[in-house]
């Protein structure tokens, strides 16, 4: 009897669990019916709703899978491949979606075990403060733009409301972002892990110049000429920009690559490095070439005690300079005989010199974030149409004034120091103390091209620093929790000598 009523109470439960199942798969089905046919009558929409739909229910769960698909697509989020609106709503992006979601169950963890006051540094106020009054200060003044850079579709924003979106809110995306990666790092297993994303970022963006060279008709030797200078532009990105992108990713690679010791990740980290190094050659930028050399040159210094590396560097860099295409030389040597205008492809006289009386004339506070679009030279048609000073320097001056520059640049003076500090920590495995590293280099090299072009507030450019600086917070609120949560030692009980010797008397 026993026996049967075993079996009697066995079916019922498989019967209800083949009954569940089933629902779930008609639901499924019905699901995929029901979104094929919005995907159908919506179009792109509604498929990376979807996409965001699953994703997001994954990072409901856990917030680390969301970081991981952010560290996967916030390089190639600036390109025009990647969608700027769901709906017709600008703003409404799977990025920001998944941005929004992923912060919000990071919250549910981290507000209950109290980890959110260690994750944002009180210094990364600093930084964040400048840029919103100077986004308050330039209000007011989007009437005064030029209208070609409305009608060339150069800008964005057309009132007050969408000047604040694009020049305040979306740059502080890339500070949110560092926040949730820091928060990732501080709750993983593994944190050495992260390293393959961001490697997988790199080829995408590699992938994204080199297939866009296979796919057009340009020869390798055109891209040399100055009215090439825009063909990497329907990506979304500038060459300068993209170069300055290439050449971040090749310095923490190249760190990385020369620290780990297992030879996997390191075969990976070296092909990385070769399809990058590909990716920044057709850019043809010149301040990616020379920060690049840059790069090399920090390397063999801090390795200079390696005899075989230095041995094989006098061998293999003659010989690199002596296969460098004549394109290349071509690019590099373009306006060598038209002196510092020509050099700088009309950035000292076009831009640079008709700017200084602006920067005099609010030298304390600024004009506001992007004021070169109001600036009288430009609204006077005295200097070049760009929107941007092309100079980070200049445009910090300009844009924040003497004390918000200096603030700008304080704040990555101190990441430079905290990437320092990590690189030399012997508790980070040693991937992680190359990672460190070559993000400081890359950092100098950063800080080097922006003499001529970049911004020091957050830009897509510069996202793989933005992943430096997020992980750093990790390890910081890591160890920040490590010793919250360390037991205290038992403190040792001292017996007098009289009572040792009493009890070993008696024993």
């Amino acid at each position: 009897m026993g026996v049967m009523n075993a079996i009697s109470a066995t079916f019922p439960m498989h019967e209800s669990s083949a009954r569940v199942r089933c629902w779930a798969i008609a639901g499924l089905f019905a699901l995929g019916i029901v979104w094929g046919g919005f995907v159908a009558f919506a179009g792109v929409s509604a498929a990376l709703v979807c996409i965001a739909a699953i994703v997001f229910v994954f990072t409901v769960r856990d917030f680390r899978v969301g970081v991981l698909v952010m560290i996967l697509i916030m390089p190639i989020s600036a390109s025009y491949i990647f969608p700027r609106a769901m709906f017709g709503v600008t703003g409404l992006n799977p990025l920001n979606v998944l941005l929004v979601g992923t912060f919000m169950s990071w919250l549910l963890v981290a507000v209950p075990d109290g980890s959110i006051k260690r994750i944002m540094p009180w210094w990364l106020l600093v930084y964040i403060v400048p840029i919103l009054l100077a986004g308050v200060n330039g209000l007011g003044h989007v009437n005064l733009i030029p209208s070609i850079f409305f009608d060339q579709e150069q800008v964005d924003f057309r009132n007050d409301f969408g000047y604040i979106r694009d020049v305040v809110v979306k740059p502080l995306i890339l500070v949110a972002y560092s926040l949730i990666v820091g928060a990732a790092y501080s709750h993983a297993r593994e944190p050495h892990k992260f390293i393959v994303p961001m490697m997988v970022s790199m080829w995408l963006m590699g992938f994204l110049v080199i297939g866009f060279f296979l796919y057009s008709n340009v020869q390798f030797g055109q891209l040399a000429s100055e009215y090439a200078r825009h063909f990497l532009s329907p990506l979304g990105m500038h060459a300068n920009d993209l170069g300055r992108l290439y050449v971040t990713s090749i310095a923490i690679l190249l760190f990385t690559w020369d620290r780990t010791q297992r030879p996997v990740l390191k075969t990976l980290l070296f092909l990385s490095m070769g399809l990058v190094g590909i990716a920044l050659v057709l850019t043809f930028s010149r301040n990616a070439f020379m920060t690049l050399a840059l790069v090399v040159v920090m390397y063999l210094v801090s390795r200079r005690r390696n005899k075989k590396l230095m041995v094989l560097a006098a061998v293999l860099i003659p010989l690199a300079v002596m296969l460098t295409p004549g394109a290349i030389w071509y690019r590099l040597e373009m306006g060598a005989g038209e002196g510092a205008a020509g050099v700088s492809a009309g950035r000292v006289s076009d831009i640079w010199t008709p700017l200084i009386p602006e920067i005099l004339d609010k030298p304390f506070f600024g004009h506001g974030v992007q004021s070169v679009l109001w600036s009288r030279p430009m609204r006077m048609s005295e200097m070049m149409d760009v929107t941007h000073p092309h100079s980070a320097y200049l445009g910090a001056v300009l844009d924040f004034g003497v004390i918000g520059a200096i603030l700008l640049i304080g704040f990555w003076f101190t990441v430079w120091k905290g990437f320092r500090k990590l690189a030399r920590d012997t508790t980070l495995s040693p991937q992680e103390q190359g990672f460190f590293e070559g993000c400081a280099v890359a950092l100098v090299s950063f800080m080097v091209a922006g003499f001529v072009g970049s911004s020091f507030t957050p830009l897509p450019e510069q996202s793989f620093l933005w992943l430096g600086i997020g992980l750093m917070f990790g390890v910081h609120a890591k160890q920040a929790r490590e010793r919250a949560f360390k037991p205290a030692p038992i403190p040792a009980v001292v017996i007098p000598r009289r009572s040792r010797e009493h009890v070993g008397t008696r024993i």
